[in-house]
């Protein structure tokens, strides 16, 4: 045995006999803001692992043991536990032969109780309050410590040296544990408490009790990371909230791809990442697409014209997060394998598919698939093809099925993205109650970017789905041409659909859909053009 490994045998023998408990294993790694999947990633071991030493389930056991436990030595001098508060009052000594009698209080000199004074947090003394920045304006890092505002740990100095958060970025301390002051009490005559009943067992939580309690803690922690970001580019920017938002923008796609698989932590499944792909997915050049259509039309009703003058009131309506809401979809999550026939359309299965639709009759409704140039066969998406299936069934009856030629399709699940759907909705529901916008632009950021670079992309390496790419599109469409239809169910009129975020009906819409900003509301869309919110048409004469 060489030197190096007894070296590194004592090493690890002295740290493990200073290992601390597994509450405090959890307190470093929160107090450094580090996920369980960050030091998963750095031991070598998986997230549940690091979650069962935090808990006391299992202790670190080689290979990995070493280096967490080089982990905890280094947030320990960082994070050195608070120390324990002294007693309040010290033991009386023991009166001794020369000791005089301590006087007893009569009731009417009995002093008045007093709650114990709040702890107070020395700050010290420093002359300026700017943040210390270099030459390309940005907030300089150096050595954690303290912030002299309010305690919370930071990386960045004012310009006098002292640890302080950049641009007025301060962050409430945690609460404390410790407990808080007794009140004062009257003495009173002591009476014994009445016999009580022994409590009733907490009722064990059931398996799906469990599951959701489990997924509620992984959602706020892969929540914190999206705050975190804001929080780290609000500082390094000083204040500048065009500069954060830009620098948000710019690592939005590793930071979502980073919260995809963490959000993937815990699946039961694995995907294919890279399958091999048909030609019919893959872009004969940069700038020509592949060969799938998409289906977002520019629909206008034949009956309303913009240039006629008229009394007709038109609201345009915005579809809010339409590409947040279509990660609700079913995405095949293997190789996709090729089929004839309708032999690989089954309800667990999705891909892309060559079909002839039946021709659309329906002038005051968009065509489900677009406005096309040229008839004929075409490939879709399995969104798209879903579509067009319920709209030729019993309920609907407004087509005749699509014919299918052939198809690509793997195994499917329609919830592959929804932890991610979750997460991104949460923070995107509290950024806008908060009135964070650039919480609120970043998320839009990262769910954007997300889907558009998960095909053939320079900007993200990590996968190569263009089939997703393209249902997920396909599924947006889809949801706002059912938002469309149920306008016409209502005896609205749907003037124009456009993309897969905006339709301008005519009445009251109100009565339709529900107003406000939230994933499942619909608000009025105001922008550049004369059909910008509300505006007025008149009909085409014949």
């Amino acid at each position: 045995m060489s030197e190096n490994s007894v070296e590194a045998l004592l090493e690890e023998a002295r740290l493990t006999a200073a290992i601390p408990p597994p509450a405090e294993r959890q307190r470093l790694r929160e107090a450094a803001g580090l996920s369980r999947a960050q030091v998963a990633s750095a031991v070598g071991v998986g997230r549940s692992t690091v979650a069962n030493w935090e808990t006391g389930v299992s202790d670190p056991q080689p290979p990995a043991r070493l280096s967490y436990l080089r982990l905890l030595k280094g947030l320990v001098e960082i994070y050195p536990a608070a120390p324990a508060s002294a007693p309040a009052t010290a033991p009386a000594p023991a009166p001794g032969p020369t000791s005089e009698p301590t006087p007893t209080p009569t009731p009417t000199s009995a002093p008045a109780a007093v709650a114990d004074p709040e702890p107070t947090v020395p700050v010290p003394v420093f002359t300026s309050h700017d943040t210390l920045r270099g030459p390309d304006g940005l907030a300089v890092e150096g050595e954690p410590g303290p912030c002299v505002r309010c305690g919370v740990t930071t990386t960045f100095r004012s310009t006098d040296g002292h640890p302080l958060h950049a641009g007025a970025f301060c962050v409430p301390a945690a609460p404390s544990n410790a407990t808080a002051p007794t009140p004062a009490v009257t003495p009173a005559t002591t009476v014994p408490a009445p016999a009580t009943a022994s409590p009733t067992p907490a009722p064990v939580p059931t398996r799906p009790q469990r599951r959701a309690r489990s997924a509620a803690r992984a959602q706020a922690e892969t929540t914190s990371l999206i705050g975190r970001a804001v929080q780290e580019e609000a500082e390094r920017s000083g204040g500048d909230e065009e500069a954060a938002l830009k620098a948000l923008v710019k690592r939005a796609i590793p930071d979502v791809m980073h919260l995809f698989n963490e959000t993937r932590a815990t699946a039961r499944y694995d995907y294919t990442a890279y399958p091999a792909l048909p030609d019919i997915l893959k872009k004969p050049s940069k700038k020509d697409p592949d060969q799938i259509w998409e289906a977002r039309p520019r629909f206008h009703h034949p009956g309303y014209s913009l240039k006629a003058s008229g009394d007709i009131r038109v609201t345009a309506l915005d579809v809010n997060a339409a590409y947040l809401s279509a990660l609700k979809c079913w995405l095949p999550i293997g190789k996709l394998d090729h089929s004839t026939g309708a032999d690989g359309v089954e309800p667990k299965r999705a891909g892309v598919h060559l079909i002839t639709p039946a021709p659309w009759t329906h002038p005051h409704l968009p065509n489900p698939i677009g406005d096309r140039d040229e008839p004929g066969a075409l490939w879709v998406t399995n969104a798209t093809l879903r579509l067009l299936q319920r709209l030729s069934g019993p309920k609907h009856g407004l087509t005749e099925a699509p014919v299918i030629h052939e198809s690509w399709t793997s195994g499917a699940t329609e919830n592959f993205l929804d932890a991610l759907r979750k997460t991104l909705g949460a923070a995107r529901e509290e950024a806008i109650a908060e009135d964070d916008f650039l919480t609120l632009e970043y998320v839009k950021a990262m769910y954007s970017k997300f889907i558009s670079t998960m095909g053939e992309s320079i900007h993200n390496r990590e996968m190569v789905r263009p089939d997703w790419m393209h249902i997920i599109h396909s599924q947006a469409y889809a949801n706002l041409w059912g938002k469309a239809y149920k306008a016409h169910q209502a005896g609205l009129d749907v003037v124009a659909m456009t993309g897969t975020d905006e339709l301008h009906v005519t009445g009251d819409w109100r009565q339709v859909f529900p107003e406000g900003r939230g994933v499942a509301q619909m608000k009025i869309k105001y922008g550049e053009g004369k059909t910008s919110g509300e505006y007025t048409i008149g009909t085409v004469t014949r």
